[in-house]
């Protein structure tokens, strides 16, 4: 086996990658750039039933839009290739013979309805649900008189009947599982393709990978391929299986809570970096109690010594408030460039680009999410509607008073800056007597719509001299 340490990951396209998949994927990027190590993308397409169209380009986009780069995969040829598993059957089946040959392996020939009796049985008799090795005992006469006469196969594992199969786990220390409860896996389906189990020691073996990392679900298949492993007399890599996913209530992730897809994330106006930042915490951390980390410090710092055995709790709320804290640290420009296309769906005209900028500049402090800035920002660049409830602070005697003294004091000023309106706003409060909410609430309401919000000189700064002037001219009945 190589000494640099090579990782995969290797999903079935069966649909959307789901964001434990992204943390999977996120972990081995994360171990292989930490050790120089190669990270390899392996597209598992082996069962055809479940093959969706279009789901691996899915996958290699959402792999790219996250920033998770494969040094090996499809369109990137190592030399360990081809990397979907469809396209290496003929090596699958090679190996399967050389099971079958040296006893670790054996066909069956039991039909569905077969199957399905044995387990229906087996659940009324309170037994564990698993494959009873009926077709262990045939004789190769009997074996060879079933091939001749074309009768439907799968190939199947031969698991010891007693015992233990003991393994070092990094994440878990030494696990042991009795061998009786392993079940005699179908390697070979009766329509020529392996199974993952099969496939996947295979190529994991072929393809050099020395440490696998992977979601806890396959916990209890370890034993199965360990089986195989030692079957061929190969060298078995290392194992880490990360903790499960939780939803807030403790169940299991999964897509009947939601949204879990990461299309669907950076959809509703997630950031990849934030996503990313989030997704690393579940399950592992740092020495300190650091919680936001760019991509390259998590290459750095990263180590499968830190990543616990308990399950992660995806917390929504702790993602939005570290997307919102992503948006705030942004690049202004390159904010203004994911945000643009919000505008413009909502038919916004930004055509001053020094007016987007400050309102984006005000609006990223208030916001988690990116399509949140919409109602945000339209306040600046659309007429303001009001409530009856409004009407009644706009009408009142001290705003209409308000008004007609801001507006005779703004011809006055030939030269307004944001220094003229803080001024503005003390000597209308002093010389009309008006203060606190009598002041305040009556400017905001008239100027953004609401009357709490951004002081005076704010919107001053965003809005412009015209459009300042312009609301207040609105409220004005003098």
């Amino acid at each position: 086996m190589s000494d640099k340490i090579r990782v995969r990951f290797a999903p079935s396209p069966t649909g959307y990658l789901h964001v434990g998949g992204l943390r999977t994927a996120l972990y081995n990027y994360l171990f292989a750039r930490r050790n120089d190590g190669t990270f390899i993308l392996r597209i598992e397409d082996t069962d055809r039933k479940r093959y969706v169209e279009g789901a691996t380009e899915s996958l290699i986009h959402t792999l790219g839009r996250m920033g998770l780069a494969f040094d090996e995969g499809p369109g990137k040829d190592g030399g360990f290739g081809p990397y979907f598993q469809s396209e290496r059957t003929s090596i699958y089946l090679e190996h399967a013979e050389k099971l079958i040959a040296d006893g670790s392996a054996y066909y069956c020939f039991c039909t569905a309805e077969t199957l399905t009796d044995m387990r229906e049985r087996q659940r009324i008799n309170k037994e564990m649900i698993r494959y009873d090795g009926r077709c262990r005992k045939l004789t190769s006469g009997e074996v060879k008189a079933k091939l001749a006469n074309k009768v439907p196969y799968v190939i199947r594992a031969r698991i010891p009947d007693t015992g233990n199969i003991k393994f070092n786990d990094l994440v878990r220390g030494e696990v042991s599982f009795p061998w009786d409860m392993v079940d005699d896996q179908v390697l070979i389906k009766s329509d020529g393709f392996p199974t993952y189990h099969l496939a996947n020691v295979v190529d994991d073996h072929l393809m050099k990978i020395n440490y696998v990392i992977r979601g806890e679900e396959w916990l209890s298949s370890t034993p199965k391929h360990i089986f195989l492993y030692e079957a061929f007399g190969w060298e078995k890599p290392e194992f880490a299986h990360l903790p499960l996913l939780l939803n807030p209530d403790k169940s299991k992730l999964s897509k009947r809570q939601g949204d879990v897809a990461v299309e669907d994330f950076l959809d509703k106006g997630y950031l990849p970096e934030a996503l990313l930042n989030f997704v690393a915490l579940l399950g592992w951390h740092d020495e300190s109690d650091r919680e936001i980390f760019t991509l390259k410090e998590l290459e750095e710092l990263f180590s499968l010594k830190r990543i616990t055995k308990s399950g992660a709790v995806f917390d929504l709320e702790k993602l939005k408030w570290m997307n919102g804290h992503y948006i705030r640290q942004m690049d202004i420009v390159k904010l203004e460039e994911r945000l643009l296309p919000y505008f413009l769906a909502a038919g916004i005209d930004v055509d001053s680009e020094s007016k987007f900028r400050k309102v984006i500049e005000f609006a990223r402090e208030r916001i988690n999410l990116l399509p949140e800035i919409i109602e945000q920002a339209r306040m600046f660049y659309e007429d303001l509607n009001f409530s009856e409830e409004d009407r009644l602070i706009l009408e009142s005697k001290n705003a209409q008073k308000l008004y007609g003294y801001w507006l005779k004091r703004l011809e006055k000023e030939e030269e307004l800056t944001v220094e003229t309106i803080e001024r503005l706003t003390k000597e209308s409060g002093a010389e009309l007597q008006l203060k606190g909410k009598e002041l305040y609430f009556p400017l905001r309401l008239a100027l953004y719509g609401k009357v709490h919000g951004p002081n005076i000189p704010i919107l001053f700064d965003i809005l412009g001299r015209e459009e300042f002037i312009k609301r207040l001219q609105k409220v004005c009945s003098a």
